[in-house]
């Protein structure tokens, strides 16, 4: 992407919070120095535990908060101060509030849309996110899900360059989650900058081109998904071993570092698994006890993975 101006550039952000009474008004620095690119066409993930930075990372990006130190640059911009031209190219995604409560969803993006020169096909919107299936109601009455879908249309509503998402599936049903991935994935397509920032792994690891992981205010590290699964957060990272068999069999106590558990009826896991000698003792428990697995794999090391061996790696530092 060397080659590709990026849409958003954060460098070495840093964020106070201000002076906090229970810590005898001392300032909280809630960004100590977060750094990040984002690129059109792609989808930019930021992963953090509740605390890390995330949203005020994001409030700093879109120029709802002044940073102390460290720079932003949205789309060549500033992105602080009166810019109506760049705002007009900029799509936010809130995960709870900023819509009027007593209006309904359809009048409400079509008002949203006439604040724009250009616009989203709004009503190709409207039935893609299925608007109209809840439409007779005011904003205050939908459920958590038919609000992210309103605050998703919103947000595309002038037809944006980048596109900001928090949380963009909590509260979804499966169905409508499949059709908010298909709908970001064809922005994505469409060369859209889309930043987005979610708690749920699975999530993160279908739909990111590229992730950052925030700990503590800090980039602790940045890459694909593909990168960030094969590199090796420490000297011997675990992976799990699934494998099937009869149900309620009696499980021996594993090494040190192993723990071997049923987790539904006739399907194991053993956690912890980092050396070919781990693999050995199971091997060899299953012979002595008879037991031929009707299936058994090692599993490779999902986001989610990664993401809890950096959270444990910064407690312990």
């Amino acid at each position: 992407m060397s080659s590709v101006v990026p849409s958003l550039v954060i460098t070495e952000l840093c964020k106070d919070l201000g002076p906090v009474p229970a810590l005898n008004n001392r300032m909280l620095r809630v960004l100590e120095s977060v750094s990040l690119k984002a690129y059109p066409g792609q989808v930019t993930t930021l992963l953090g535990s509740n605390g890390a930075g995330k949203s005020t990372t994001l409030a700093c990006a879109q120029g709802l908060l002044r940073p102390e130190g460290g720079s932003v640059e949205l789309l060549g911009q500033d992105p602080f101060g009166d810019h109506p031209a760049l705002r007009s190219r900029v799509g936010v995604m809130l995960q709870d509030g900023g819509l009027p409560p007593s209006m309904r969803p359809v009048p409400l993006l079509r008002h949203v849309a006439s604040l724009y020169q250009r616009t989203y096909d709004i009503d190709a919107l409207i039935e893609r996110l299925e608007l109209n299936s809840f439409g007779s109601r005011t904003i205050r009455r939908l459920s958590g899900g038919q609000k992210q879908r309103v605050a998703l249309a919103i947000a595309l509503a002038g037809d944006p360059d980048v596109l900001f998402l928090d949380e963009p599936s909590a509260g979804l049903d499966p169905q409508s989650r499949q059709v908010v991935f298909d709908l970001i994935a064809e922005l994505r397509d469409a060369g859209k900058a889309i930043i987005l920032t979610t708690h749920l792994m699975d999530d993160a690891q279908r739909l990111s081109d590229y992730v950052y992981i925030i700990d503590k205010g800090r980039t602790v590290a940045a890459g694909t998904v593909a990168e960030l699964t094969s590199l090796a957060t420490s000297e011997h990272e675990s992976r799990p071993v699934l494998f099937g068999a009869a149900p309620g069999l009696v499980l021996p106590t594993a090494p040190a570092g192993l723990s071997l558990q049923e987790t539904s009826a006739g399907e194991y896991r053993l956690n912890g698994v980092s050396a070919p000698e781990h693999l050995l003792w199971l091997s060899q428990w299953l012979t002595e006890s008879g037991i031929m697995p009707s299936h058994l794999s090692l599993q490779a090391r999902s986001l989610e993975d990664v993401f809890m061996e950096f959270a444990h790696k910064e407690e312990t530092a």
